[in-house]
């Protein structure tokens, strides 16, 4: 039997998930062949995950300055100013791929991640947001994803001792085959005291701190820019495994060290691991950096310098320090029980330099590395587009009462109460609102002021698949409302762009006219995108997840007890609803959910009109006229109303208009919507005649249902037991 030939560079490369043309490409800029190293090392730098190749030409578009941004996209994370001469850091980023081949350590590492991301550039972490997308909870993997999941979120989380206060979690048979989790943290740091990654000169030492270097996560970038298919259980070695207690004690000494003055730049090691680090920092800086891999602390027997380099192993850092300096940073390491050494210097070549067992087995110049990855723009068509749909295109329901019960135990709309108890939501003492207190935004008091920072995450994928332009408007513009419903003043987003494979046109399309209609509305909103992630190749055997352009948003509360929740409405109040109803019922829950149908085009997004209600909205709450809010969104004006009786523990009685069908005024989805419960509604809609704003009072609190006049009645309690108990029924 011969034996098999052996694999040539152009096939391994492939294998890495480089392209012929890409390896043409590293022939003409080395002018030579690569070796083993240095192919492993240009294939997760020219990943889709490391180097934006198929997205970088439309991110582009995104505003990315205001007055108060400090540092915007190109650092590991966002800089905004939120006076007093303190920062706000922050970021989201996915770890889906891992999460779905191995679901507790996909989830636990990807919130590690993101806060590593976070406290690299000298802020501690004060709080986490997650955003995930589970497939149909019939399909037979839903429900073990969502237990590990849900489980790595709060073990990693609830063990650093980092609060969990908001996010959102959807089901669909689009994500069957490759679930989405996306991470976010955000952190406080003093505005004059922010880290960056840029090396400032050759001749420094080059530090590594933290846990040892393994073998797990070895090309985990390069398996996060590609398809799944069958096999793609063999995956799971290419998953990082996480350790929140050295985590807790990374935090701590990064901090020190900063605080010390020892450091000259700093990153993580995240995507890429050593590779990535040392590029970025290098690339960065114009400066070339030269690495004794013999030096790195190893945790397994016989380590290759390629599985050194391409090793995702978690709770890892790099950092330059200032010359003369080491003695500090040996102090610290030792104090908090971390391994450290130094295992290189910057250099003046402009080149990466990796000397393992006395042998140079990688001597590549940075440029092509950091800065100088193929780029693409991909081909793309638009998007074919649903017809609006009129509330006569829409059947009524046979029976209003089982509808509303059915939309809000829904899988998407049910109580996650079972899901959020698992996370530790107020460790650090600090959460004022949360995912469990009934507000549209988590609180986080800034330590010791009266300043908060509100959180949100969003996004409607049922929107940006019907329309992926207005559906991008949309999502900028529901975080911006959740922002504002609570009394914050919106400051900046971090975004999360999951999509299918980019080198098909059609989902390019999806990609491009998303972008499209977030940038216009980050732009009329002066909300600018200060940092994000784009997660590609989301598909299983050709199969696209919806597109999910996942938005996080930030937000500042000058004084925090000048907040409104949606779970203080009292038996009395007049429920006021500002906005404009006309019935869009396209895209809607009410279709998908009791009609089974998911066309039509999703309600038509105002910006204008989104940001003079909402500035009218802040300013009610400011001035203490409106402290009971909430924004309207999926399940339209019912689910609302329920939401806010179910928060509050008090029945409400509900009015509509004869201009409009009852299922077209109940269910509709129309936009820059708020309903409000206050003491008198006729001083509200005085205000609201003078500014301009449509607004109607709608209903009355009170009494122990939720009922339409002449249209149904159901018993609050029974809407409780269908919008709490689906969850813990699913999950057993």
């Amino acid at each position: 039997m011969s034996a098999q030939p052996a694999k040539t560079l152009r096939e391994t490369a492939a294998e890495y998930g480089l392209k012929s043309e890409e390896y043409d490409v590293i022939l003409q800029r080395l002018n030579r062949e690569p070796s083993a190293v240095e192919l492993g090392v240009f294939s997760v730098m020219w990943s889709e995950h490391c180097s934006y190749k198929s997205s970088k030409i439309h991110l582009g578009k995104f505003p990315t300055t205001g007055p108060r941004v400090i540092c915007g996209p190109g650092e590991n994370a966002g800089v905004v100013d939120i006076g007093d001469g303190q920062a706000c850091i922050f970021k989201m980023e996915s770890h889906n791929h891992p999460s779905y081949i191995e679901p507790y350590q996909g989830a636990a590492t990807g919130v590690g991640g993101i806060m590593r991301d976070v406290f690299t550039m000298g802020a501690r972490p004060i709080a986490l947001l997650n955003a995930l997308r589970f497939g149909d909870p019939s399909h037979p993997k839903t429900k073990r994803l969502v237990a590990g999941v849900v489980s790595g979120i709060g073990g990693y989380g609830n063990c650093v001792g980092v609060p969990t206060v908001a996010g959102e979690t959807n089901f669909h048979k689009g994500y069957d085959g490759n679930i989405l989790v996306n991470a976010m943290c955000v952190g406080l740091a003093d505005a004059d005291k922010i880290f960056y990654s840029a090396a400032p000169s050759p001749g420094l030492p080059v530090v590594y701190f933290g846990s040892k270097t393994g073998r797990d996560g070895i090309h985990g970038a390069t398996m996060a820019s590609a398809e799944f298919d069958d096999a793609s259980d063999e995956k799971r070695p290419t998953v990082q495994v996480g350790d929140p207690f050295a985590e807790k004690l990374l935090i701590e000494a990064t901090l020190e060290l900063m605080a010390s003055g020892a450091v000259a730049a700093i990153q993580d090691m995240g995507a890429a691991g050593l590779t990535s680090s040392s590029v970025e920092m290098a690339g960065k800086g114009g400066v070339g950096i030269e690495l004794d891999l013999d030096m790195v602390p190893q945790r397994e027997e016989g380590m290759s310098a390629y599985e050194m380099m391409l090793s995702e192993s978690q709770e890892r850092m790099l950092a330059i320090l200032k010359p003369g300096r080491e003695h500090d940073g040996e102090r610290i390491f030792k104090k908090w029980g971390l391994d450290a050494a130094t295992i290189g210097w910057t250099t003046d070549t402009g080149h990466m330099v990796l000397k393992h067992k006395g042998e140079v087995v990688c001597d590549v110049p940075l440029a092509p590395l950091f800065d100088d990855a193929p780029l693409y723009d991909r081909p793309w068509i638009a998007p074919d587009l649903q017809p609006r749909l009129s509330p006569a295109d829409v059947p009524q329901p046979a029976d209003y009462a089982q509808a509303v019960l059915k939309l809000l135990s829904a899988p998407d709309m049910a109580s996650k109460r079972w899901l959020w108890e698992q996370y530790d939501r107020h460790v650090m003492a600090d959460t004022l609102e949360d995912s469990a207190t009934g507000a549209d935004a988590g609180i986080v008091r800034v330590h010791g002021t009266r300043k908060a920072l509100a959180v949100t995450s969003d996004c409607t994928p049922r929107y940006v698949q019907n329309d992926p332009y207005c559906g991008g408007k949309q999502a900028v513009a529901e975080a911006w409302r959740n922002l504002t419903a609570v009394g914050a003043d919106p400051i900046a987003i971090t975004d999360n762009l999951n999509f299918g494979n980019p080198e098909r046109p059609e989902i390019m399309g999806q990609i491009v006219r998303a972008i499209d209609g977030m940038a216009e509305a980050c732009r009329v909103l002066d909300f600018p995108v200060v940092s994000g992630n784009v997660s590609l190749y989301n598909e299983t055997n050709g199969a696209a997840i919806p597109p999910t352009p996942t938005v996080g948003a930030v937000g500042l509360l000058k004084d925090s007890s000048l907040r409104a929740d949606f779970a203080g409405m009292k038996a009395g109040d007049a429920l006021v609803l500002i906005g404009e109803t006309r019935g869009e019922l396209g895209a809607s829950m009410y279709l998908r959910e009791i009609l089974g149908r998911e066309d039509g085009a999703p309600p038509p997004v105002d910006l204008a009109l989104e940001r003079k209600t909402g500035d009218f909205i802040r300013n009610l709450i400011l001035s203490r006229q409106a402290i009971v809010v909430h924004d309207l969104s999926d399940g339209g004006l019912i689910a609302a109303a329920g939401e806010m009786a179910l928060a509050s523990k008090v029945g409400a009685r509900l009015t509509i208009s004869a201009d409009l069908p009852a299922h077209a005024a109940l269910f509709g989805e129309d936009q820059a919507r708020y309903l409000l419960a206050v003491p008198n509604g006729y001083e509200l809609l005085a205000a609201a005649k003078a500014a301009g704003l449509p607004a109607a009072i709608v209903g009355q609190a009170g009494g122990e249902d939720l009922a339409v006049d002449g249209v149904f009645t159901l018993p609050l309690a029974k809407l409780r037991e269908a919008h709490e108990g689906w969850m813990p029924a699913y999950m057993g």
